[in-house]
């Protein structure tokens, strides 16, 4: 069975987005072992899972950046071609390249997942999304990516109490603290 990677964005005090759901604070100009990583994480994941609500953004934004030249025209290619799950009890289709909608159970349809995919599965988001995975118990392996800002308030992916264990903490030159932990 394949394992669901969380890969995270979090302000040194704990929150993934602002109240209303910004990401301004977070660190774009990452360097290049960081960008690497990144690279390492995805390329060994075989689905991509998100919820309703980040779908639709995060396809847009990637399909239009396989369009443009630049630093994440390497980085491009591979987030629209993996296949994409965005989980929904209310939308049926969700437009885009390699998108399908899961309406089913999420622990049942993403246990099946794990079971059929040939490789890893990595959840970018959206902060309800990946709370109720927490929630459930789904995720194997959490990459929380620190950024060096704290913003007093915001939206959470921990709903209360969550034992974890760190496997890893790496800090990068441009401010970003890697940590990586397993659930307890």
């Amino acid at each position: 069975m394949q394992k669901l990677k969380l890969q995270m964005q979090m302000t040194t005090d704990g929150f993934v987005a602002t109240p209303d759901g910004q990401l301004d604070w977070m660190t774009w100009n990452m360097d290049e072992k960081l960008k690497a990583f990144v690279m390492h994480l995805a390329e060994t994941s075989g689905v991509i899972l998100m919820g309703r609500k980040m779908a639709p953004g995060f396809v847009e934004y990637w399909e239009h950046a396989l369009t443009q030249p630049g630093a994440e025209s390497s980085f491009a290619p591979l987030m629209v071609n993996t296949p994409k799950v965005a989980f929904s009890r209310t939308l049926n289709h969700i437009d885009g390249k390699n998108v399908r909608v899961e309406n089913r159970d999420l622990k049942e349809a993403v246990n099946q997942l794990k079971q059929t995919s040939a490789k890893d599965l990595i959840v970018y988001g959206g902060a309800t999304f990946v709370s109720s995975l927490i929630e459930i118990g789904l995720i194997d392996e959490l990459h929380l990516f620190v950024n060096p800002v704290a913003i007093g308030n915001g939206m959470r992916i921990f709903k209360g109490r969550t034992q974890l264990s760190l496997s890893s903490s790496t800090a990068y030159p441009c401010g970003i603290v890697v940590n990586t932990y397993q659930p307890k």
